[in-house]
């Protein structure tokens, strides 16, 4: 599955690439990263990881394939 994690706030060089698997860009303020995610287990690390850097996580949503 495809999915959108928007964050608040714009992401330095060195919080983006804590992401490499993600595409990312800023819209009014947030950054989204987005890409392919392999399954729950993997959106759950992607989500953990956000939280573990200080991100806060405005919405999450599956992308259409």
């Amino acid at each position: 599955m495809r999915c959108e994690i928007r964050v608040e706030g714009h992401l330095s060089e060195t919080l983006a690439e804590a992401f490499p698997e993600l595409g990312r860009a800023v819209m009014s303020g947030q950054t989204v990263l987005f890409g392919p995610v392999m399954d729950e287990a993997h959106l759950y690390r992607l989500l953990a990881r956000c939280q573990s850097l200080g991100l806060r996580v405005v919405e999450m949503r599956q992308l259409p394939e």
